[in-house]
């Protein structure tokens, strides 16, 4: 069966969902209820991942018909330069602007990692993981 969505002529009807990663962005940001990770801060790695409709990129080739990557960076630099006393609050954030400024995400997952958080120990990393499901 064909169809035509957005001018292009597609040769199925069957949609081809993909998934799109940014792994391992690094930040350093001020993220911590104690007022020394407010101040000092702290190295944090980020890793999103979007489920997205891919049909019109994979016909077109055209970034205009895709979840532009570069967007997506944006928005999570921007909010990961905004403190928050929670890593929840920071996912949070990041998913909700996701949601408002990209088009054909349809779920998204962030991981944000806290490296060497000051646990009183010796932690590689402390981690927040939360999932988001658009209409």
């Amino acid at each position: 069966m064909n169809f035509v969505r957005r001018g292009v002529f597609l040769k199925t009807k069957v949609l081809m969902t993909g998934v799109i990663e940014l792994e391992d962005m690094e930040f350093y940001a001020y993220h911590g209820c104690f007022k020394e990770e407010q101040v000092v801060g702290n190295k944090f790695k980020v890793t999103l991942s979007m489920t997205v409709d891919c049909s019109l990129a994979a016909a077109t080739d055209n970034i205009a018909d895709a979840a532009n990557y570069q967007t997506a960076y944006q928005i999570v630099s921007k909010q990961m330069n905004i403190k928050s006393h929670l890593l929840e609050n920071v996912a949070g954030r990041i998913l909700s602007a996701l949601g408002e400024k990209m088009k054909g995400i349809k779920s998204a997952r962030i991981k944000i990692s806290k490296m060497n958080p000051p646990l009183g120990g010796k932690v590689g990393a402390s981690s927040v993981i939360i999932e988001r499901v658009f209409n």
